[in-house]
């Protein structure tokens, strides 16, 4: 059987579709998984650490194409810290490319801000059994880089939430 990922609205009732005002870009896909009983932050924390190589060559490319922009250099999306359990993480620390900003037991929000755009990214568990998973987006976009930023990242974004569900599920 194929493993299915379904692209959705935002669920209403995560956290995050409370910042889908005025946002620029915003997108949801919802997958069953097998592996239950995780945090959402324990979902996000295996997904990033199956990130793979490809995206993390890309976001190479993109820091340093980014740097000479006065643009952040986020790292790899993959560089998390495997030897950190997810309940060490508060609300500030780095996850990677993002910086925590809200966790409960069924949805984490992360994010990271530039002079370009902000953006957020949830998991969220969809159902009590813990099984149904949403990943969404949002961006919102400060100037003109910004909008150009997202012409460019958007169809490659897709790609990248795609292939890391897949392989982090598989």
């Amino acid at each position: 059987m194929k493993f299915r990922i379904d692209k959705i609205d935002v669920p209403i009732d995560s956290e995050i579709s409370n910042n889908l005002a005025d946002a620029y870009y915003f997108d949801s896909y919802r997958f069953l998984t097998e592996h239950k009983n995780r945090s959402s932050l324990q979902i996000w924390l295996d997904h990033a650490s199956k990130t793979p190589a490809w995206i993390n060559f890309m976001m190479a490319a993109r820091n340093n194409i980014a740097s000479a922009l006065g643009l952040k250099n986020l790292g790899h999306l993959g560089a998390v810290d495997t030897a950190k359990a997810a309940d060490d993480y508060q609300i500030g620390d780095r996850v990677g490319i993002f910086t925590l900003l809200s966790i409960n037991e069924n949805e984490v929000i992360l994010g990271d801000a530039d002079k370009h755009l902000d953006v957020k990214v949830s998991v969220y568990k969809e159902s009590k059994e813990g099984n149904l998973i949403s990943i969404s987006t949002v961006v919102h976009v400060h100037n003109l880089m910004g909008k150009v930023y997202m012409l460019i990242v958007t169809p490659l974004h897709k790609l990248i939430v795609q292939s890391t569900i897949i392989r982090a599920e598989s």
